[in-house]
């Protein structure tokens, strides 16, 4: 679910969205809003997951790639060029090797299956961990974390990682201590969470 629109992944592994469609986050082709579901261009099969931003949504295969559409602003449907989509486009460099992904308000990352983790599209408080907080509208990796990851979560300007020892890492917005350091001072790439 994202911020006014919802999406589900059917058993033949189709998507149907419906709500809010400004941005074209439905992916339909159009920008009407719908009460019903309606289907994703090009994606009638052959998805294993899907996430929701608050404006945009993506779709991880069933061979490991990456396909995104809605609002994109800051790039974060990862396809190298800026510009709100109505139907799903491939995420730059993530034709395949996508173990599991997660949508931030206007971001997005990417769990490989090597265990590392990258991210792309706003990085105003640096939710993307590369160590800045320049926009990236392709995927580049969070620092650190090129392996060692088992899961991923997205908030709506952070990022966190559970790693395979069982550890968590946090980065970006931490106005409200939501990265767990005992600070509110964003960070611009992962930090312990105490």
């Amino acid at each position: 679910a994202g911020s006014s629109h919802t999406c589900a992944l059917t058993t033949a592994g189709g998507v149907k969205c419906w709500g809010r469609n400004s941005s074209g986050q439905l992916g339909n082709a159009t920008t009407d809003n719908s009460p019903t579901p309606v289907g994703v261009g090009g994606l009638t099969s052959g998805v294993g997951a899907i996430a929701a931003g608050n404006y945009h949504t993506c779709a991880l295969t069933t061979t490991g790639g990456v396909k995104c559409w809605g609002f994109n602003p800051s790039g974060q449907l990862g396809d190298g060029v800026l510009g709100d989509r109505f139907t799903p486009v491939d995420v730059s460099g993530l034709s395949s090797g996508v173990s599991t992904i997660a949508a931030g308000g206007s971001h997005t990352c990417a769990l490989t299956t090597a265990g590392g983790v990258k991210c792309w599209g706003n990085n105003s408080s640096g939710q993307l961990g590369d160590g800045t907080t320049d926009d990236r509208p392709i995927p580049v990796n969070v620092s650190g974390l090129t392996s060692g990851v088992s899961a991923i979560a997205a908030g709506d300007s952070h990022t966190c990682a559970l790693t395979t020892a069982g550890g968590v890492k946090c980065w970006g917005n931490n106005d409200d201590g939501q990265l767990g350091d005992g600070t509110r001072d964003n960070r611009l790439t992962p930090v312990d969470v105490s």
